[in-house]
């Protein structure tokens, strides 16, 4: 029962559907609708965060003219997208209602909250959705049966109904209004049902009424006038911020707080920024603080105003979070405001110029996974710390070099530290575990426009905006105004082509690639491979999707995927590339759901040859392939096969891919590989420092069965020529890369493997740059007796706003 809204405009994509609008039927409740009872208030954040009363409620009214009786009657509820087993929960009512009199009826209650509802008149258990579900009054105590628009208007016993948010079933053309745990949907004008839930309810203050309660007060209080002299409250937003991460006044009402409007918010998360002229001594206390108003604020900036409200600590949340269970950070807020404005044009406050010495050189300190959240600000002590304590407030960062590029919603981000961590290319590498470069820092403009902006270009000028909190990359500015783009012309990496008798193997992510991509995609992709990456004889490509991509109907194969591609790369002027692959068991290894992603190997018939093991008839996606010894040389039984895929380390994830390959006469072992993603690790600009990567072990304990396997083929031939590539999601320093490399996570005992990245200069370590930060998760790994060999990482995708999938490809030259 959380609120959930976005941050910021960027960052975010409306989904949409068609629904089939409920309309009333000729069997509906005798006194619903025109002169009779009707849904009158719903609202579903009782005991959240931030509310105010305790419990749940559906309100209902009278606007007949004889009392009605409501004794065989029920109220029921269903979740906004209801599926197979979901099934409507009942309140029953008693009693009756009297024309004009509403009728209060309970529901579950929370934690949260601090004043009990108005005596009910009906009570129930049912704990519903704080933002979107849907709402009946039924002429009837048994649940409903009906899950979609169509079916319930045509239910005869459902006297009225409301679905709000983004529920499946509601009256008319669209829902009532998304709700949060401090608004409620009202009906406009009460009693009046025209049968349009969009148009009849709006959201506004919470106000429950029972049948003692007289007269009605559902829809919102206006404005209150100011008196000729208002003055300011006994609060200023210093003392609201405080040194603390959670205001001491959450939950607590504030009045005629001063100060002036600096920036607003007319999309996403709609409201304005206020900052006290007036600073207090104290460096940990913020003086600007977010003003929430739900809908587009009637304030300009330069407006000198007294804001009164309740102060709340909101917390951007993914799918699934609450905020009890989110690692993202809180912002302190004023919601439900009322706003007196005392002047207009007035100066903003001078901006916080920061400096390359401004913010602290660790991003955020250890705290053995406890909550930041629970002690006090420190602006020396992390950059999380300092941008806490200037939360809102102005801020200038001169000439900054941006590190991270355009994403599609004009998210970017740029260090305030140049030279720190920084790569060869511009960028702000991870040099450690839990390194953070303490400059990163995102930049979004707050008009919408995407600035597409590469690694190594440059901001010149002044960059001004509030600190702004998102969950998609820690704190940001929100640019009122962008410095000027100054190109840094970052050139695309061209490998050098391998030598005689050379043998070139690649790795290569291609992001969800299907054949619903545009013809684009598969042009770009056929580019890099043929020009950048010198048509490498051997190719292991992740992230190949079934031949209808993400559709979820069963399809495995990707034969249409493949031809698409090697199509492509044949048109670019590349070889014509045959492949191995082996079709995953539907929907279990992980990715886009439907879109079956797997492991490929494209080669070059003409320089290398496959060589195919195992019968024809084998089910390769769940039969291990196995090492043996024949004449003395280790061989596999399955070519292409995969290692061990029953293990439960390899749980909804993809399975090691496994190929034999000959290459003038001698064998080479590749491994194609995609490790278990970093999804649900805690948010690394979060409160939970250092974060938890739970994902962690899973991927170390991938990594031991794969060193396993290596090792039986080295037990065999110590000279074995195996190559390990892909996209490993984890970095060169981390306890999976020191699991694949010596079988201990802790990274004692010898190696069988060695991770090429950790081979070229600190400065040029990185496969990948995630929200600012380059780091690597690609890899090629090569076995002892592999010692000749040219490796290179081709830089052609990461760091460039114009992407053909998220990672850069790699490439080694060897002589087996």
């Amino acid at each position: 029962m959380s609120k959930i809204r976005s941050l910021t405009a960027a960052g975010t994509a409306a989904a949409s559907a068609a629904f089939v609008a409920l309309v009333p039927t000729a069997g509906a409740h005798a006194d619903a609708g025109a002169g009779g009872v009707v849904i009158e208030e719903v609202y579903g954040g009782g005991g959240n965060s931030g509310a105010t009363y305790t419990n749940d409620f559906i309100e209902l009214y009278n606007s007949g003219t004889s009392t009605v009786s409501l004794a065989n009657d029920s109220v029921q509820y269903i979740s906004a997208a209801p599926g197979a087993s979901t099934t409507w929960q009942v309140t029953a009512l008693s009693g009756s209602i009297a024309p004009g009199a509403h009728y209060l009826v309970g529901e579950a209650a929370g934690t949260g909250g601090t004043t009990a509802l108005p005596t009910p008149d009906a009570t129930g258990t049912i704990n519903m959705s704080g933002t979107s579900g849907t709402v009946a009054l039924d002429t009837t105590q048994t649940a409903l049966t009906c899950k979609t628009a169509a079916d319930c208007a045509a239910d005869g016993t459902i006297g009225d109904l409301v679905g709000y948010g983004t529920a499946v079933v509601y009256e008319g053309s669209a829902d009532a209004p998304l709700l949060s745990n401090t608004t409620a949907d009202s009906r406009s004008a009460t009693g009046t049902d025209t049968g349009q839930n969009g148009v009849d309810f709006t959201a506004g203050a919470v106000d429950p009424e029972n049948s003692s309660s007289t007269g009605s007060s559902s829809s919102p209080t206006p404005t209150p006038t100011p008196s000729q002299t208002p003055a300011p409250g006994p609060l200023r937003i210093h003392d609201i911020q405080s040194d603390k991460w959670i205001s001491p006044e959450n939950g607590q009402q504030v009045t005629n707080v001063p100060g002036i409007v600096t920036a607003i918010r007319t999309s996403g998360s709609k409201g304005y920024w206020v900052q006290d002229p007036n600073p207090d001594s104290d460096a940990a206390t913020s003086e600007a603080v977010f003003v929430y108003t739900s809908s587009a604020p009637a304030v300009a900036v330069g407006d000198s105003v007294l804001v009164s409200g309740k102060v709340e600590q909101y917390y951007p949340l993914a799918s699934g979070d609450t905020d009890a269970t989110t690692s993202n950070l809180s912002t302190t807020e004023i919601g439900s405001p009322t706003t007196i404005t005392l002047s207009t044009g007035n100066a903003l406050p001078a901006p916080i110029v920061i400096t390359p010495t401004t913010v602290p050189s660790t991003y955020a300190p250890d705290l053995g996974n406890a909550s930041i959240e629970n002690g006090t600000i420190q602006p020396t002590r992390s950059a999380l710390d300092y941008y806490e304590s200037i939360e809102g407030m102005r801020v200038e960062v001169d000439n900054a070099s941006v590190v991270g590029p355009s994403d599609a919603y004009g998210e970017q981000y740029i260090t305030t530290k140049p030279g720190q961590d920084a790569t060869i290319r511009g960028g702000a590498e991870l040099l450690g575990e839990n390194q953070t470069p303490a400059g990163r820092l995102e930049v979004v403009a707050d008009n919408g426009t995407n600035p597409e902006v590469n690694v190594g270009d440059e901001f010149s000028g002044a960059t001004v905006g509030n600190i702004d909190y998102s969950q998609y990359g820690g704190f940001l500015v929100s640019a009122s105004q962008l410095g000027t783009v100054v190109s840094g012309n970052l050139a695309p990496t061209v490998a050098t082509a391998p030598a005689k008798k050379q043998l070139s193997i690649a790795t290569y992510n291609v992001e969800n690639l299907a054949p619903s991509d545009p013809a684009a995609k598969f042009t770009a992709l056929a580019k890099g491979i043929v020009t950048n990456l010198n048509s490498p004889d051997i190719i292991a490509v992740e992230e190949v999707q079934d031949n209808d991509g993400a559709t979820d109907d069963g399809t495995a194969a990707a034969d249409k995927t493949l031809a698409a591609l090697t199509t492509a790369i044949a048109a670019a002027g590349g070889p014509q590339y045959a492949y191995r692959q082996i079709d995953p068991v539907n929907d279990a290894d992980g990715g886009e759901p439907g879109g079956n992603i797997r492991q490929v190997f494209l080669y070059n018939p003409a320089v290398v040859t496959f060589v195919d093991r195992g019968g024809v008839n084998v089910d390769r996606s769940t039969t291990a392939t196995a090492v043996i010894k024949t004449k003395g040389e280790p061989d596999l039984t399955l070519s292409p096969g995969r290692i061990d895929p029953a293990n439960p380390v390899w749980s909804y994830s993809r399975k090691p891919l496994v190929g034999e390959f000959s290459f003038n006469g001698k064998t080479v072992f590749v491994i194609a590989n995609h490790f278990d993603a970093k999804l649900g690790d805690q948010n690394q600009d979060g409160r939970y420092q250092y974060p938890e990567q739970d994902s962690a072990i899973q991927r170390a304990g991938q990594a031991q069965v794969e060193h396993d396997f290596v090792q039986q083929l080295l037990a065999i031939d110590k000279k074995a020529d195996v190559v390990v590539v892909g996209d490993l999601n984890d970095y060169q320093f981390s306890p999976s890369l020191a699991a694949l490399e010596t079988g201990n996570a802790s990274g004692t005992g010898p190696a069988i493997l060695t991770d090429l990245i950790t081979t070229l200069p600190v400065d040029q370590q990185y496969t990948y740059d995630y929200d600012g930060v380059s780091e690597v998760l690609d890899h090629i790994l090569v076995s002892p007796g592999i010692t000749s060999y040219d490796y290179q990482v081709v830089h052609i995708n990461a760091e460039y706003a114009n992407q053909t999938s998220d990672h850069d490809p790699q490439v080694v030259d060897l002589k087996p």
